[in-house]
């Protein structure tokens, strides 16, 4: 994969938003390694032929196995500006996810604690006075029935680690192709977790904007419409 293949959703002389395929690391891998960091600021580069470093700040991180909205800052103003939106929980995120089963109720809210086992390296449900908990908060619907699963629109209160993975597999809904938080069908391009959208309110114009990833291909053969 090179810049080339890159799917720009927006870009201006603040942001960034990249639609994010699934198998590619946002960032945080070896030198020699491919991430979406690495290539953005490659293609920032060669877009203003800029022959020394290129400032990027990555606003909103995806696990390497899900696709979507990511959201760079281009300037270290932008970048503080919504790092505090992202804080005080002022945008709004929309993922979609296919679960196994049929969700019930149709729609709702979910609420958990959630902390990390570093001894089993993954994320895990405890109790609220558990040291270390932190409150996962989430609201979902059910879009319709895929196959034995089911399609479900989220809107992210919280933004823990795994945070969808933990949460619906722990009712029994794991996630197509998780391999970690439960015994879900397979998936044929990493999990089927996508960011569809993000709201921010842009860090210079002050206007709320709208970034909208378009589905993978996988998930169009499923016959999910945009």
């Amino acid at each position: 994969m090179g810049t080339a293949d890159l799917e720009i959703l927006y870009e201006d002389n603040h942001l960034l938003a990249v639609n994010k395929p699934a198998g590619l690391p946002t960032m945080g891998v070896a030198a020699d390694e491919l991430s979406l960091f690495v290539l953005a600021r490659q293609y920032i580069k060669r877009r203003m032929n800029k022959p020394g470093n290129v400032y990027l700040g990555i606003m909103s991180r995806l696990d390497a196995a899900s696709s979507g909205v990511v959201l760079l800052a281009r300037t270290s103003k932008a970048a503080a500006r919504l790092t505090d939106q992202f804080r005080t929980r002022a945008v709004e995120k929309t993922y979609w996810a296919i679960v196994a089963g049929a969700v019930q109720p149709t729609s709702g809210e979910m609420v958990d604690w959630l902390r990390k086992n570093e001894a089993k390296g993954r994320m895990e449900i405890v109790a609220a006075n558990q040291p270390g908990a932190k409150e996962a908060r989430l609201s979902y619907r059910r879009v319709r029935r895929v196959d034995d699963g089911s399609l479900v629109e989220i809107e992210l209160h919280s933004g823990r680690k795994h945070q969808i993975r933990v949460q619906f597999g722990a009712r029994g809904w794991p996630v197509w192709g998780e391999p970690k938080y439960g015994h879900a069908p397979p998936f044929a391009e990493g999990i089927a977790l996508h960011a569809r959208r993000l709201v921010v309110e842009h860090p210079v114009r002050k206007k709320r904007i709208e970034f909208v990833a378009p589905l993978p291909q996988a998930w169009l053969e499923l016959g999910i419409d945009e």
